[in-house]
């Protein structure tokens, strides 16, 4: 890559119907701030970080959106990506997500994280990874 060149990821955007709903919920998943919002699209940040300074969560408007299912199934809407979440006490990120209108996926393989669905049907994974966020160099907003 050329060094003149510069990217950063600024976000990973999600397809939804009603992206300030979908927004409100990983707000409350994860303490985080909205600082922009419209009938098209919400974004979600780290709080105290900048626009553009930390990777945020975009949510876009896509009215025909069918929510993946999960398991995948053959001839079924397919899920494209899925976001993991590092958590300190599994058990009680569950009960979190939960409250804050998460469902538990019905399919779990694995003692070490928790398949969740959002509120828009999308999945994401809690994930038990204490000895990571003990470490010095792992930063977690």
């Amino acid at each position: 890559m050329d060094s003149s060149l510069k990217i950063k990821l600024y976000s990973f955007t999600i397809d939804c119907t009603d992206p300030y709903e979908l927004a409100k919920f990983y707000a409350e998943l994860l303490g985080w701030t909205i600082p922009f919002y419209d009938e098209e699209y919400a974004c979600l940040g780290a709080p105290g970080a900048q626009q553009g300074t930390y990777p945020c969560i975009t949510f876009q408007r896509n009215p025909s959106y069918t929510p993946p299912v999960w398991p995948e199934q053959s001839e079924a809407q397919q899920q494209m990506a899925h976001l993991d979440f590092a958590v300190n006490d599994l058990e009680e990120a569950v009960a979190h997500a939960i409250r804050c209108g998460a469902t538990m996926a019905k399919a779990q393989f694995s003692d070490h994280w928790q398949v969740m669905l959002d509120p828009a049907g999308h999945p994401f994974c809690l994930c038990q990874m204490q000895p990571l966020m003990e470490h010095p160099d792992f930063a977690l907003l």
